[in-house]
C-alpha cells in the first residue's frame, strides 16, 4: 500500500498546473519508406512559472497532442532560473547566440511591454518578464532563436550574485545615486 501512495503523490505533484506552457512551432515531418511516406509531427514548447523559471523542449510523435505532451515533459526537465529586477525586467543588457541565431536583449523602463519576435516573446511571457526590448539577428529558425534566448538569459547575473561572488555587499556593487535636491529650483520665465 505504501508504494501506491508514493506513486500517486508524485503523479499528483506533476499534474498541478504550476507551469504555463506555450506552443511555439509545430512541424509535419515525413519519412520515406518502402511503401510510401510516414508522417509524424514535431512540436516546440516553452514552459515557465512566470516567476523567473523557463525551459523549452521538443517532442515528436505520430499525433499532434502526443508530440506536444512529449515536448512539455522535455521542457520541464530543462528549466533554468533567471533573476528578474523588480520581478518585471532584466538586470542588465545581454546577448545570446546559438549557431547562426543571435539575439540582443535589453532592460526597459516600466510600461514598455514585451517588444520581441514570436519565439522570443513566448520565452519572455513564460519567464514572467513584463518589460523588455529585444532583437533577433541572423537565423529566424524558432529552435535556434529560443536556444539563443535561453543562452543569453542563462548569462544574466543579479547584483546579489555578483556581490556574493566577489565577497562584497550589494550596496558596494550598485552605483551610488546622488542625493536629489530638497526642492526643485524654479526658473523665472523671460518674455521676449
Amino acid at each position: 500500500m505504501a508504494r501506491e501512495d508514493r506513486g500517486r503523490g508524485r503523479r499528483d505533484r506533476d499534474e498541478t498546473p504550476e507551469f504555463a506552457d506555450r506552443l511555439v512551432a509545430i512541424n509535419r515531418v515525413s519519412k520515406t519508406v518502402k511503401g510510401g511516406k510516414r508522417f509524424s509531427f514535431a512540436a516546440l514548447v516553452v514552459v515557465g512559472d512566470q516567476k523567473g523559471r523557463v525551459g523549452f523542449g521538443k517532442g515528436k510523435a505520430k499525433e499532434v497532442p502526443e508530440a506536444i505532451r512529449k515536448a512539455t515533459e522535455a521542457a520541464k526537465r530543462t528549466m533554468i532560473r533567471v533573476p528578474l529586477r523588480e520581478g518585471r525586467t532584466l538586470h542588465h543588457d545581454m546577448a545570446g547566440r546559438h549557431g547562426a541565431g543571435k539575439v540582443v536583449m535589453r532592460t526597459a523602463p516600466q510600461g514598455t511591454g514585451i517588444i520581441a519576435g514570436g519565439p522570443m516573446r513566448a520565452v519572455f511571457e513564460m519567464l514572467g518578464v513584463q518589460d523588455v526590448v529585444s532583437k533577433s539577428i541572423g537565423s529566424q529558425n524558432p529552435y535556434n532563436m529560443i536556444r539563443a534566448t535561453i543562452d543569453g538569459l542563462s548569462k544574466e547575473a543579479s547584483p546579489r550574485m555578483v556581490a556574493q561572488r566577489r565577497g562584497k555587499k550589494v550596496s558596494d556593487i550598485l552605483p551610488k545615486t546622488e542625493a536629489a535636491p530638497a526642492a526643485p529650483v524654479e526658473t523665472a520665465e523671460v518674455e521676449a
